[in-house]
Protein backbone atom coordinates (compact mmCIF):
# COMPACT_ATOMS: atom_id res chain seq x y z
CA UNK A 1 0.00 0.00 0.00
CA UNK A 2 2.92 2.24 1.02
CA UNK A 3 4.64 1.56 -2.47
CA UNK A 4 1.42 2.45 -4.19
CA UNK A 5 1.11 5.27 -2.44
CA UNK A 6 4.65 6.74 -2.93
CA UNK A 7 4.30 6.26 -7.05
CA UNK A 8 1.64 8.91 -6.61
CA UNK A 9 3.98 11.05 -5.80
CA UNK A 10 5.56 13.85 -7.89
CA UNK A 11 8.30 12.70 -9.78
CA UNK A 12 10.74 15.36 -8.30
CA UNK A 13 10.28 13.72 -4.54
CA UNK A 14 12.58 10.61 -5.84
CA UNK A 15 15.23 13.18 -6.83
CA UNK A 16 18.37 13.67 -4.51
CA UNK A 17 20.92 16.84 -5.21
CA UNK A 18 22.14 16.27 -9.06
CA UNK A 19 21.02 11.70 -8.33
CA UNK A 20 17.96 11.35 -10.07
CA UNK A 21 16.15 8.37 -9.76
CA UNK A 22 14.47 7.47 -13.06
CA UNK A 23 11.41 4.96 -12.48
CA UNK A 24 10.38 4.43 -15.66
CA UNK A 25 7.78 5.54 -18.19
CA UNK A 26 5.92 2.43 -17.81
CA UNK A 27 6.15 2.21 -14.19
CA UNK A 28 4.82 5.53 -13.94
CA UNK A 29 1.60 5.30 -15.93
CA UNK A 30 0.78 2.55 -14.19
CA UNK A 31 0.11 3.98 -10.90
CA UNK A 32 -0.78 7.91 -12.43
CA UNK A 33 -3.38 6.18 -15.04
CA UNK A 34 -4.97 3.90 -12.15
CA UNK A 35 -7.97 5.52 -11.63
CA UNK A 36 -9.21 6.31 -15.16
CA UNK A 37 -8.32 2.98 -15.92
CA UNK A 38 -10.32 1.24 -13.59
CA UNK A 39 -13.49 3.22 -14.04
CA UNK A 40 -13.10 2.32 -17.65
CA UNK A 41 -12.31 -1.31 -17.14
CA UNK A 42 -15.20 -1.84 -15.25
CA UNK A 43 -17.64 -0.36 -17.92
CA UNK A 44 -16.15 -2.64 -20.21
CA UNK A 45 -16.40 -5.64 -18.16
CA UNK A 46 -20.61 -4.51 -17.58
CA UNK A 47 -20.99 -4.14 -21.11
CA UNK A 48 -19.15 -7.88 -21.81
CA UNK A 49 -21.52 -8.92 -19.06
CA UNK A 50 -24.66 -7.76 -21.11
CA UNK A 51 -23.32 -9.15 -24.55
CA UNK A 52 -26.12 -11.97 -25.45
CA UNK A 53 -25.70 -12.01 -29.03
CA UNK A 54 -23.12 -12.23 -31.74
CA UNK A 55 -24.83 -8.50 -32.74
CA UNK A 56 -24.12 -7.09 -29.23
CA UNK A 57 -20.66 -8.10 -29.21
CA UNK A 58 -20.85 -6.18 -32.65
CA UNK A 59 -21.72 -2.99 -31.10
CA UNK A 60 -18.86 -3.60 -28.91
CA UNK A 61 -16.35 -3.64 -31.29
CA UNK A 62 -17.74 -0.86 -32.70
CA UNK A 63 -17.07 0.90 -29.62
CA UNK A 64 -13.21 0.17 -29.56
CA UNK A 65 -13.13 0.50 -33.34
CA UNK A 66 -14.31 3.74 -33.56
CA UNK A 67 -12.10 5.60 -30.61
CA UNK A 68 -9.35 3.63 -31.53
CA UNK A 69 -9.72 4.44 -35.57
CA UNK A 70 -9.36 7.62 -34.51
CA UNK A 71 -6.24 7.93 -31.92
CA UNK A 72 -4.84 5.43 -34.51
CA UNK A 73 -4.91 7.83 -37.01
CA UNK A 74 -2.95 11.01 -34.92
CA UNK A 75 -0.81 7.92 -33.26
CA UNK A 76 0.21 6.91 -36.88
CA UNK A 77 1.53 10.89 -38.00
CA UNK A 78 4.33 10.56 -35.04
CA UNK A 79 5.06 6.91 -34.49
CA UNK A 80 6.31 4.39 -37.32
CA UNK A 81 8.80 1.50 -38.09
CA UNK A 82 11.13 4.27 -37.17
CA UNK A 83 11.20 4.74 -33.76
CA UNK A 84 8.88 1.52 -33.49
CA UNK A 85 9.72 -1.41 -35.45
CA UNK A 86 6.95 -3.38 -35.30
CA UNK A 87 4.61 -0.60 -35.57
CA UNK A 88 3.05 -1.92 -37.97
CA UNK A 89 2.21 -5.56 -36.12
CA UNK A 90 0.45 -3.19 -33.57
CA UNK A 91 -2.16 -1.82 -35.50
CA UNK A 92 -5.67 -2.79 -34.07
CA UNK A 93 -8.23 -1.23 -36.60
CA UNK A 94 -7.80 -3.55 -39.36
CA UNK A 95 -8.20 -6.30 -37.01
CA UNK A 96 -11.34 -4.74 -35.31
CA UNK A 97 -12.81 -4.37 -39.00
CA UNK A 98 -12.06 -7.30 -40.20
CA UNK A 99 -14.24 -8.77 -36.23
CA UNK A 100 -16.85 -6.98 -37.47
CA UNK A 101 -17.44 -8.21 -40.87
CA UNK A 102 -16.58 -11.62 -39.59
CA UNK A 103 -20.05 -11.33 -37.11
CA UNK A 104 -22.08 -9.65 -40.14
CA UNK A 105 -21.83 -6.19 -39.30
CA UNK A 106 -20.25 -3.26 -41.11
CA UNK A 107 -17.87 -1.06 -39.35
CA UNK A 108 -18.97 2.12 -39.27
CA UNK A 109 -16.97 5.62 -38.18
CA UNK A 110 -19.65 8.12 -36.10
CA UNK A 111 -17.21 9.66 -33.45
CA UNK A 112 -16.12 13.17 -33.77
CA UNK A 113 -13.03 14.32 -33.29
CA UNK A 114 -13.98 16.22 -29.97
CA UNK A 115 -14.34 12.91 -28.76
CA UNK A 116 -10.92 11.66 -28.74
CA UNK A 117 -7.62 12.96 -27.04
CA UNK A 118 -5.60 15.82 -29.94
CA UNK A 119 -2.03 14.16 -30.46
CA UNK A 120 0.15 16.81 -31.28
CA UNK A 121 3.86 15.27 -30.97
CA UNK A 122 5.43 11.69 -30.56
CA UNK A 123 5.85 11.88 -26.80
CA UNK A 124 1.70 12.05 -26.34
CA UNK A 125 1.36 9.13 -29.55
CA UNK A 126 2.98 7.02 -27.12
CA UNK A 127 0.74 7.73 -23.99
CA UNK A 128 -2.13 6.95 -26.16
CA UNK A 129 -0.75 3.91 -27.79
CA UNK A 130 0.19 2.57 -24.55
CA UNK A 131 -3.78 2.21 -23.90
CA UNK A 132 -4.10 0.88 -26.68
CA UNK A 133 -1.45 -1.97 -26.36
CA UNK A 134 -2.66 -2.53 -23.32
CA UNK A 135 -5.93 -2.92 -24.08
CA UNK A 136 -5.53 -6.43 -25.27
CA UNK A 137 -3.95 -7.85 -22.17
CA UNK A 138 -5.55 -10.74 -20.95
CA UNK A 139 -7.24 -10.96 -24.15
CA UNK A 140 -7.48 -14.88 -23.74
CA UNK A 141 -9.76 -14.40 -20.71
CA UNK A 142 -12.30 -12.30 -22.87
CA UNK A 143 -12.51 -14.37 -25.43
CA UNK A 144 -13.45 -16.92 -23.30
CA UNK A 145 -15.75 -14.96 -21.22
CA UNK A 146 -17.59 -14.08 -24.32
CA UNK A 147 -17.64 -17.15 -26.25
CA UNK A 148 -19.21 -18.67 -22.62
CA UNK A 149 -21.93 -15.64 -23.62
CA UNK A 150 -22.48 -16.17 -27.40
CA UNK A 151 -22.21 -20.17 -26.37
CA UNK A 152 -19.69 -20.63 -29.06
CA UNK A 153 -16.43 -22.25 -29.01
CA UNK A 154 -16.14 -20.46 -33.02
CA UNK A 155 -12.81 -18.05 -32.88
CA UNK A 156 -14.79 -16.06 -35.81
CA UNK A 157 -14.65 -12.39 -34.67
CA UNK A 158 -11.82 -12.13 -32.27
CA UNK A 159 -8.86 -11.26 -33.91
CA UNK A 160 -8.22 -8.06 -31.84
CA UNK A 161 -8.47 -9.94 -28.66
CA UNK A 162 -6.36 -12.40 -29.36
CA UNK A 163 -3.68 -10.02 -30.59
CA UNK A 164 -0.69 -11.30 -30.43
CA UNK A 165 -1.63 -14.57 -29.27
CA UNK A 166 1.13 -16.60 -27.41
CA UNK A 167 3.23 -13.62 -28.32
CA UNK A 168 1.13 -11.41 -26.40
CA UNK A 169 3.57 -10.93 -23.22
CA UNK A 170 6.63 -10.33 -25.19
CA UNK A 171 5.17 -7.75 -27.51
CA UNK A 172 3.78 -5.60 -24.19
CA UNK A 173 7.64 -6.39 -22.67
CA UNK A 174 8.84 -5.22 -25.91
CA UNK A 175 6.59 -1.97 -26.41
CA UNK A 176 7.45 -1.41 -22.87
CA UNK A 177 10.99 -1.19 -23.66
CA UNK A 178 10.46 0.99 -26.19
CA UNK A 179 8.07 3.23 -24.15
CA UNK A 180 10.82 3.74 -21.50
CA UNK A 181 13.19 5.22 -23.73
CA UNK A 182 11.16 7.98 -25.13
CA UNK A 183 11.01 10.56 -22.51
CA UNK A 184 13.97 12.53 -21.58
CA UNK A 185 13.85 14.49 -18.41
CA UNK A 186 10.47 14.90 -16.20
CA UNK A 187 8.51 17.54 -18.06
CA UNK A 188 8.60 15.09 -21.19
CA UNK A 189 7.98 11.89 -19.04
CA UNK A 190 4.76 14.05 -17.99
CA UNK A 191 3.56 14.21 -21.37
CA UNK A 192 3.48 10.65 -21.50
CA UNK A 193 1.46 10.17 -18.40
CA UNK A 194 -0.93 13.01 -19.15
CA UNK A 195 -2.27 11.64 -23.12
CA UNK A 196 -2.42 7.77 -21.40
CA UNK A 197 -4.38 9.24 -18.68
CA UNK A 198 -6.75 11.62 -21.01
CA UNK A 199 -6.87 8.49 -23.54
CA UNK A 200 -8.18 6.61 -21.04
CA UNK A 201 -10.82 9.16 -19.81
CA UNK A 202 -11.87 9.93 -23.05
CA UNK A 203 -12.55 6.26 -23.82
CA UNK A 204 -14.63 6.16 -20.97
CA UNK A 205 -16.79 9.17 -21.85
CA UNK A 206 -16.87 7.79 -25.33
CA UNK A 207 -18.91 4.63 -24.20
CA UNK A 208 -20.76 6.42 -21.82
CA UNK A 209 -21.90 8.72 -24.73
CA UNK A 210 -22.68 6.02 -26.72
CA UNK A 211 -24.88 4.17 -24.30
CA UNK A 212 -27.27 7.30 -23.76
CA UNK A 213 -30.48 6.34 -25.82
CA UNK A 214 -30.98 9.99 -27.05
CA UNK A 215 -27.31 10.34 -27.98
CA UNK A 216 -27.14 7.02 -29.65
CA UNK A 217 -30.16 7.70 -31.84
CA UNK A 218 -28.31 11.18 -33.02
CA UNK A 219 -25.27 9.16 -33.85
CA UNK A 220 -27.62 6.83 -35.96
CA UNK A 221 -28.90 9.94 -37.70
CA UNK A 222 -25.87 11.66 -38.99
Amino acid sequence: MLIKCLLHLPFYIFTESNNLINIPTSERLKAFTASNHQDLEKILVGQMRNISNSEAYSELLQLFYNYFGAIEEQVNTYIGESNLSDHLQRRKTKSLESDIVALGGTASRTIQASDVPEIKNTLQAFGALYVMEGSTLGGSHIVRMIQKKLQTADMKGFSFFESYGADMMQMWEKFKEVLDKQARNEAEQQVILDAADETFLRFKSWIIKQSSPKEHVCSQQI
